[in-house]
């Protein structure tokens, strides 16, 4: 089996990314030889590959349920928005420039050769290709530039599946209007739709599937039942508010731990692994309460530190924290986060705002450097016994410490009583040092923990292997294998659409 297909979707969280990893893993089971590549991806959620590249998470997520290690080529692009307006651009896993969105329209051109550079690469060395694309194929105002939808399909002659949420409703307005407002070479492409997150009886749904295949001549392939405890990394912060919870063992207490919903959070997956232990409870706020009341609070990382410190003193958020400092409960800062937590930070890199006092929390002043660090690095937590540590870097920030104790090793970190930072993120993926830190934790809060016993590598696999299984049980696999092998048909219909028509009095 070889080929390549690319997964669209009518709208940003309509489901591509796990549809892309479920396609994956269905594939992996198969024995087939697979990859997942992301064209363009925009993200403030990355992670350094084995090869040294920083790229988006989901393409790491969906290279595991290919069960190869992720690389660069697998999102040859990525753009990290850093303020309101300006965003770093990634270019095969390294900074390759700082741009606003109409400057990024000129740098374009000179990203299309490492994108198609990047596919081909994958195409060369693996039997399949998974694509997934970004937001919206029906974006139009933003088709003549298009890296990662129609013009990829185009250019590498892909068919597309167009993937549509039927839990926000109008799931066939969605396909018919996003099918309608492509140009005619681009509706050629398009070869069927897949609706996720269905509830109920599927023969009531029926009619629709039926008449949408009228109207536009493709087939739907698959309609996947809403599941309330399924969760992949996600990159999208319309997610975050929906994250499943694992219940506590009996006579347990519950663990409430607080993130700060910073605006420019980045690789707020760090708290992926604290939901999946049992009886921890993970919400994203900016309620000084829930700071005040948590059991443990994470300052997360973020890709516009001093522009989201400006918000924390703005929302008073920042004296919360010094509360909660004070009294000594329990805060964890990563990377931005724990910058933010220092005495000062001066920026001439992301904000260009030269010198900006920090909350003062940590005995630590950060300098901003134009070289990206981008590391994967592994110690022991001295605080917690010992305790092996590892994570990942991903920074601009250079934190030094003048105070307190290191968090990880000779110099990692630091930590002033219960206010700890790290620029290490993934540290709370490890099932050692996440315990140790919960029961120490607990035992500080007065709580009784137990703590789970699954890795939490074991239960990511399972999560994969849950999406393997809904395409493999709902999606028609005869038909996505044939699209993979044969591409799209070459009788679909084309449909008229009111950009060919004329204007009207």
């Amino acid at each position: 089996m070889t080929g390549a297909i690319l997964v669209a979707g009518t709208c940003s969280d309509a489901g591509k990314s796990l549809v892309t990893a479920g396609i994956c893993r269905w594939l992996h089971r198969q024995g087939v030889s697979v990859a997942p590549f992301k064209a363009q991806n925009m993200a403030l959620n990355s992670v350094v590959a084995p090869d040294g590249a920083e790229i988006g998470r989901a393409q790491v997520v969906q290279a595991a349920a290919a069960g190869v290690p992720a690389e660069a080529a697998m999102n040859p692009v990525l753009i990290k928005p850093s303020g309101e307006r300006h965003s770093q651009v990634i270019v095969n896993g390294k900074p390759f420039a700082d741009a606003d969105a109409r400057s990024y329209r000129s740098l374009k051109h000179e990203l299309r050769g490492a994108v198609a550079d990047a596919l081909a690469s994958l195409r060369a060395r693996f039997d399949v290709v998974v694509c997934e694309g970004a937001g919206s194929p029906a974006e139009i105002n933003l088709r003549a530039g298009d890296l990662a939808n129609m013009g990829l399909a185009r250019a590498a002659d892909l068919p597309v599946l167009v993937v549509g949420d039927i839990d926000r409703g109008g799931v066939f307005a969605s396909f018919h209007g996003t099918l309608a407002l492509l140009e005619p070479a681009d509706q050629a492409h398009v070869a069927g739709f897949l609706i996720n997150k269905f509830r109920g009886d599927q023969s009531i749904l029926q009619p629709g599937i039926d008449q949408l295949h009228e109207l536009t001549g493709r087939p739907t392939l698959g309609v996947l039942p809403y599941l309330d405890d399924l969760w992949m990394d996600v990159e999208d912060s319309l997610s975050l508010d929906h994250r499943p919870e694992v219940p506590a063992a009996p006579g347990d207490d519950t663990l409430e731990v607080a993130v700060v919903r910073l605006r420019w959070m980045s690789n707020f997956t760090d708290a992926d692994a604290l939901s999946a232990e049992p009886g921890v409870r993970v919400r994203f706020t900016r309620s000084a309460a829930d700071i005040a009341r948590a059991d443990l609070v994470i300052v997360p990382g973020t890709k516009a530190t001093v522009e989201d410190l400006a918000r924390l003193r703005a929302d008073g958020l920042d004296e919360a924290l010094r509360r909660r400092a004070a009294t000594g409960d329990p805060i964890l800062g990563v990377c931005g986060g724990y910058q933010l937590l220092g005495e000062r930070i001066d920026d001439d890199v992301e904000s260009k705002r030269g010198a900006v006092d920090g909350l003062g929390l940590l005995p630590v002043t950060t300098t901003f450097a134009a070289e990206k660090v981008l590391t994967r690095p592994a110690a022991s937590c001295d605080w917690l016994r010992g305790t092996p540590v590892s994570g990942y870097e991903i920074r601009h920030g250079r934190p030094v410490r003048h105070g307190g104790e290191p968090l990880f090793g000779a110099d990692e970190g630091c930590r002033v009583g219960w206010t700890l930072g790290t620029s290490w993120h993934g540290a709370l993926e490890g099932d050692a040092f996440r315990r140790a830190l919960l029961h120490r934790v607990a035992a500080h809060r007065g709580r009784y923990f137990s703590g789970g016993t699954a890795a939490f590598a074991d239960v990511r696999e399972q999560r994969l292997d849950r999406l393997g299984d809904l395409i493999e049980q709902h999606a028609d696999t005869a038909a996505l294998r044939a699209l993979i092998e044969d591409g799209a048909p070459t009788d679909l219909p084309t449909l008229a659409t009111a950009l060919e028509a004329p204007c009207s009095a």
